[in-house]
């Protein structure tokens, strides 16, 4: 049982929070009963070990049971403890220390063409933790084949972000540290249409070809997506507004282009095949 908030393996983990502390040490935290249950089912392999208070281990018992078949370190906390390791000031009661899962971009890319045509969300100058986290479990559910998210974007690994995506971080391949150019230059190499997301398009999202493999360039909250950038990419597309709202949010937009591109490349199903 650790009792000691000041120990030192409770500075450590805590010390994950900062983002240099988090690439000295090669690890991150994934805070909350999603995260972990999502860690330990889709990559157990990444995870170094849990800490648990007692009320959330007799809470989620399955948890501790998947952590121990996977030979994940468990270690019992009080829930003062619990408190000074996560990030929170409502903790959950239980977290997880967790290995990096990105891949490399040119992985990423040469799934967006193999087997079949798909699509992949590249964060620009994404800084909001919330948005970059909500848009990483928009394409999780849309069916994307990997989120790319670039150097000059917010830290894939910071706490706010992995909550935020509510254990989608774990369900898809993604890709941290590229520069926009590098993305850019793997799509054209590859075939990949290279579509900005902007209110200032002049195509509109109905009028898009989606069909083909194709990659989505998503700008910063405030600003969206500097001209030099619109300028590189194959069409500047933007999410038709019907009604009076000045500008979409970014996970909203985002969401919204992401589920195009997969009704766009799911087959349609025959009348006599739903029989």
């Amino acid at each position: 049982m650790l009792t000691n908030p000041r120990a030192t393996r409770v500075k450590a983990v805590r010390a994950l929070g900062r983002r240099s502390a988090r690439e000295r040490a090669h690890r991150f935290v994934a805070d909350g009963p999603q995260s972990v249950r999502e860690v330990l089912r889709f990559a157990p392999a990444t995870a170094v070990e849990v800490f648990v208070d007692a009320e959330t281990a007799q809470r989620h018992a399955d948890l501790l049971e998947q952590a121990r078949a996977a030979d994940v370190p468990v270690h019992d906390c009080t829930a003062q403890v619990l408190a000074e390791l996560a990030d929170t000031q409502h903790p959950q009661g239980i977290l997880a220390v967790c290995r990096p899962v990105d891949v490399p971009l040119d992985d990423a890319l040469d799934a967006v063409v193999e087997p079949t045509a798909g699509f992949v969300v590249v964060l620009a100058q994404v800084r909001d933790p919330g948005n970059a986290g909500t848009v990483l479990r928009g394409a999780d559910a849309a069916g994307a084949r990997a989120v790319i998210v670039t150097d000059s974007s917010v830290d894939l690994y910071n706490p706010k972000v992995v909550r935020s995506t509510a254990g989608s971080l774990w369900h898809l391949p993604v890709v941290v540290g590229a520069s926009l150019e590098s993305v850019i230059d793997g799509c054209r190499r590859r075939g990949i249409a290279v579509l900005a997301a902007d209110g200032a398009g002049e195509v509109l999202l109905p009028d898009a070809d989606l069909h083909g493999p194709h990659a989505w360039v998503m700008g910063n909250e405030a600003w969206g997506l500097p001209h030099e950038v619109r300028d590189r990419c194959d069409e500047v597309v933007r999410v038709p507004i019907h009604g009076h709202a000045e500008s979409l949010n970014l996970a909203m937009a985002a969401t919204i282009c992401l589920y195009a591109s997969a009704a766009a490349q799911t087959p349609v199903k025959s009348t006599a095949s739903r029989r």
